[in-house]
């Protein structure tokens, strides 16, 4: 039997390496990035509601990652900790919150106190912060650990994919839209601007329907400011204006990020879709299964999606 071939080192490519390997199974991850230069290493990045369809499946996933992540957090080396926070909006969302909210053990409506300037809705809670660069570096080794092999070879088509391996599990993000000609797949062009963290240990995030929303998530002496999502951008680079205005909203809601010292600003593509797909197709004698879509909540999603995913293959 020929080793399971995932395509992709980030979030999802690396969690589906890792449960497959730890079950047993010989895997090669082929990738056209490091783990460190995908998508996933420049996300904020928290666990937390998402919004997205299929509901039943997506509730599923979070809670089957909540729990991960939870038990990741007492590991200091992981790179995942709990943090408290709130997320807050501009507009009453009125008293019914996501499925996924009665994970948070200590979930509280916010009082008028508690919100920045501007703001009516919030809740506060702990959640489980994930500092993505340590958090990939831990999957890769515990990938690697149990055995998995990865190599930085792009795979130029499921043809070529179903041709090396009975098994493929495509964890491309955005990069499905090439590889399976999903015209569905889109992206959302994000970037943050990590600042040094000038003490400030909660989190908070704007729930906005708008491309243009205020975030920071404190990792250590590092803090991830955010944010920004435009659909099908498909540029790389960052851009000054859009820093500046991270910056600028972020300061105006909490004094001390103001003249804060910048790090460095990082750009990704989050894959926009419809819906996640997370299913089983037979191609070209293979059995290709596929883990992508997951927008803003790749990481959120990461361990339910790959536990299913290792479901699918030993069905």
């Amino acid at each position: 039997m020929s080793p399971v071939l995932v395509i992709g080192a980030g979030v999802h490519g690396l969690t589906c390496g890792v449960v497959l390997a730890e079950a047993g199974r010989d895997v090669l991850i082929r990738t056209a990035e490091r783990p460190r230069e995908t998508t996933s290493a420049v996300a904020g990045a928290m666990w937390g509601p998402a919004r997205l369809k299929p509901p039943e499946r997506v509730l599923y996933w979070a809670t089957l990652s909540h729990a991960e992540f939870t038990a990741l957090a007492r590991d200091e080396s992981s790179g995942v900790h709990l943090a408290s926070g709130r997320m807050a909006a501009r507009f009453d969302l009125g008293d019914v919150v996501p499925p996924e909210t009665k994970l948070i053990p200590d979930l509280q409506r916010c009082g008028e106190q508690e919100l920045p300037d501007g703001f009516v809705w919030g809740y506060r809670g702990t959640v489980p912060l994930i500092d993505m660069p340590r958090y990939l570096d831990h999957l890769l080794e515990r990938f690697q650990a149990a055995g998995g092999e990865i190599r930085l070879s792009p795979v130029q088509s499921l043809a070529d994919a179903a041709a090396e391996s009975d098994v493929v599990v495509n964890c491309t993000g955005v990069g499905a839209h090439e590889l399976v000609g999903d015209p569905g797949v889109h992206p959302l062009f994000g970037q943050h601007v990590v600042v040094r963290n000038p003490g400030i240990d909660e989190y908070f995030i704007e729930l906005s329907d708008g491309g243009e929303f205020t975030s920071w998530m404190p990792h250590g002496d590092r803090l991830v400011l955010g944010g920004i999502s435009l659909d099908h951008d498909w540029r790389r680079r960052p851009r000054p204006e859009i820093s500046d205005g991270i910056l600028r909203r972020a300061a105006r809601l909490e004094p001390r990020l103001a003249d804060v010292e910048v790090l460095e600003e990082t750009v990704g593509l989050r894959p926009g879709r419809d819906s996640v797909r997370v299913c089983t197709e037979d191609y070209e004698g293979a059995r290709i299964v596929h883990d992508y879509g997951h927008a803003g909540c790749g990481v959120g999603l990461s361990w339910g999606c790959a536990f299913e995913v290792a479901d699918l293959i030993e069905g």
